[in-house]
């Protein structure tokens, strides 16, 4: 027995020094080839929902296709304002307006006497589309894998089963395909009802092509692929191999900016094809969840379970990093690798992370690369200054960590249904009711509680880095706010009380019955932290003598009751699509009111004269006329006061040392392909950080030996003697 136990603490204090020359013993990643180029560590919470470019239109789904797929345009990584350039496309497309007999319009014609808006894309010759099952063919030209048997799907269970993978040539056909995808009556997408708002034809081929699919069911019951080759668009024509042309009714200007979502980036037919066989999508293969673009990457695995790895595109056309930037990029290293080959980064590894403290806890040992700033975690990287400057603690520090800061382009706003009958309408005391609640709501105090600072509270509809948004005294919402000491600060809350006794509600009382003013919002709740935000806004109207009554519910039930305009009051948002005010405005135009015409109008305001500005000022070019609209429509808004402004969201993402070239881009979706970890650096930290002390462990063996020494002598003595 004895000889047992020494034997084993023999055997543990050989194998613990051994140790001491490995790997740290806590490397999640233990036993994977690191040594394959360079990879980015990344995590995700939830799967992607969908990956096909026609369907996706969340965050967490384009910071996967963002890599992948290639639409004609993309935002310049570095230069600020954000411009557009050209991605898949060879340059900016050439747009020409016409009138109603065809005839070419000069630039600066009239918008009434625009039919319509003509865009012309050249593409580059050469791209090549990811190697891929569906392009792989036999030597006489027949695709492999479009007609497959079950005997052959048999040993099939995921994308890297299939032997063999080919490649074509990109051209004009595959833009041309998905933008017929957009109205696909097997698509689906989210866009679908705007663009045929706009794209000359899309509505009627919409039509043909679902009476086509219909007659497609019954004669070949999905045994088949449906070929959307067949139609055409009246306002999308093909011109050659690498040319393609887009109408667009009237003139809107924003659809260039459309042109750099993956909504309108290239799709093979074949990829289409592939997936539609059934056997494919019984087990889950499926364009959802193996995209097949040109871009950067490719997708290697998904495992939505545990992990998603991005690969190097092995066929990815010439691409360099931007040879210039805005001034200060250089000074920060952001040109150090100027006109180099993209990506620098061969491998990206998103790993399943559902709670917030293993997923830091790896961050500040380098097994992740960035990190977002979660509540629980806030106090030990963020430190404020006596000024209120933002910084990191010194523990950050130390381990080289640096901070990036934004304030996104979106805004989160408290909206009053303009159909209600007490909070509602154009009145004065409605107006009077609805500044009051304005005053009272402190969205200051909100950004300090619950978003631990990170915000800005909105002054008017527009973001920080939208055309249109003014700082200063000049940019202030006066209703709301007075400008002291060179900020804007609440106005007192005696000037609501007396907003309120102007609207007839003196101490929060109907002056007519004497009856408590009783106010609904209506919020989706999902867990204890919504219940201390609701308490808060009960707190908020309290202030006034308003009893605020909670209708929470679910997001299915809360989405219902503001479609059909049953909601009074309520808290939702907006993420800029593009950057162009229009793409905020349109949120309170009349013709796009949620109840009236199922828009983006959620709180269904009307106003003639914001609607005739808004007329005016959506299609025309940034400069002193486009302005001076955007401050009048600012300035009905304000005093109408159907939003709550709230406030902007300010991103916080923590990087380690040997993460480069990172800039916060709100608009670009393939920023991946700039990026360069360096992996020898990060090795050597990681080892530094996670490096085991055996020493104690090493000590208490050797006592535990110096106790058994003496046990295992008198042991031995007393084997002997009872042996003579």
């Amino acid at each position: 027995m004895i000889k047992r136990i020494l034997l084993a603490m023999g055997l543990g204090v050989t194998v613990l020094l051994a140790a001491c020359s490995g790997e740290p013993l806590n490397n999640p990643y233990s036993g994977e080839n690191q040594s394959a180029g360079e990879t980015l560590y990344n995590s995700f919470s939830e799967r992607p929902k969908h990956l096909d470019p026609a369907r996706a239109y969340s965050s967490n789904e384009y910071a996967i296709i963002g890599q992948i797929y290639e639409p004609p345009l993309q935002y310049h990584y570095l230069k600020r304002p954000y411009q557009l350039e050209s991605l898949s496309a060879k340059e900016l497309p050439v747009v020409r307006y016409m009138d109603k007999r065809g005839k070419e319009l000069p630039k600066e014609a009239a918008e009434e006497l625009i039919a319509w808006s003509e865009y012309e894309i050249s593409i580059t010759p050469g791209t090549q589309f990811q190697p891929h099952p569906a392009f792989a063919r036999s030597n006489s030209g027949k695709l492999l894998y479009h007609k497959l048997s079950a005997e052959q799907l048999e040993p099939i269970s995921q994308l890297s089963d299939f032997e063999e993978a080919g490649s074509r040539e990109l051209i004009a056909e595959d833009f041309v395909y998905q933008i017929k995808r957009l109205v696909s009556p097997l698509t689906h997408s989210p866009i679908s009802e705007l663009m045929k708002q706009h794209i000359l034809g899309l509505s009627d081929f919409e039509k043909a092509t679902a009476k086509r699919y219909q007659q497609w069911l019954k004669e070949s019951g999905k045994k088949h692929f449906f070929d959307l080759r067949q139609g055409e668009i009246a306002g999308v024509k093909v011109i050659d191999r690498y040319h393609y042309r887009i109408r667009i009714r009237g003139k809107y200007p924003q659809f260039i900016y459309w042109l750099a979502m993956p909504f309108f980036a290239p799709m093979a037919w074949e990829a289409d094809s592939f997936y539609a066989q059934q056997g494919l999508i019984d087990k889950n293969i499926t364009l959802d969840w193996y995209p097949v673009g040109t871009g950067p990457y490719l997708l290697a695995e998904n495992n939505p379970n545990r992990r998603m790895i991005l690969e190097r595109n092995p066929l990815f056309h010439d691409a360099a990093y931007p040879l210039e930037g805005e001034p200060g990029d250089k000074e920060k290293g952001l040109l150090n690798d100027a006109g180099k080959k993209l990506p620098f980064i061969d491998r990206v590894v998103y790993i399943l992370e559902k709670e917030s403290i293993p997923y830091w806890s790896k961050f500040l040992q380098g097994y992740y690369d960035a990190s977002g700033v979660s509540s629980d975690s806030f106090d030990q990287a963020i430190e404020f200054s006596g000024e209120g400057e933002v910084g990191l603690t010194p523990a950050m520090m130390d381990k080289g960590i640096q901070l990036q800061t934004a304030v996104t382009t979106s805004i989160y706003y408290m909206g009053f249904n303009m159909l209600d009958p007490v909070v509602g309408g154009s009145t004065e005391r409605a107006r009077k009711l609805r500044q009051a609640i304005g005053i009272a709501v402190d969205f200051e105090e909100y950004i300090s509680i619950f978003l631990n600072g990170r915000g800005v509270a909105s002054q008017g509809i527009l973001p920080p880095g939208i055309f249109g948004n003014e700082e200063g005294s000049e940019g202030i919402n006066h209703y709301l706010y007075d400008w002291l000491n060179n900020q804007p600060k609440r106005k007192n809350l005696e000037v609501a009380k007396r907003l309120l006794v102007e609207a007839g509600y003196p101490n929060g009382r109907a002056r007519e019955t004497g009856k408590p003013l009783a106010l609904y919002f209506d919020a989706t709740s999902s867990g204890p932290d919504d219940k201390a935000r609701l308490n808060w806004y009960r707190k908020q109207f309290a202030k006034l003598g308003i009893q605020l009554v909670i209708r929470a519910t679910d997001y299915n039930r809360f989405q219902s009751k503001i479609r059909n305009g049953n909601a009074q009051i309520f808290m939702w948002g907006w993420n800029a699509d593009y950057p162009d005010p229009e793409n905020f405005f349109f949120l309170l135009y009349g013709q796009n009111g949620k109840v009236s015409n199922g828009g983006e109008n959620a709180t269904n305001y009307q106003n003639s004269e914001f609607d005739r500005l808004f007329e005016q000022m959506r299609n025309g070019e940034n400069g002193p006329e486009r302005l001076s609209q955007i401050r009048q429509l600012q300035e009905i808004i304000r005093r109408d006061s159907p939003w709550l402004f709230g406030f902007h969201p300010k991103a916080f993402s923590l990087y380690h040392d040997w993460y480069k070239n990172l800039k916060t881009n709100l608009m670009a979706n393939n920023r991946l392909k700039y990026q360069r970890i360096d992996s020898e650096f990060r090795n050597k930290k990681r080892e530094e950080w996670n490096s085991p002390v055996f020493w104690p462990i090493v000590l208490i063996v050797l006592l535990l030996l110096l106790v058994f020494i003496p046990v295992w002598y008198i042991y031995r003595k007393k084997e002997q003697e009872t042996a003579l």
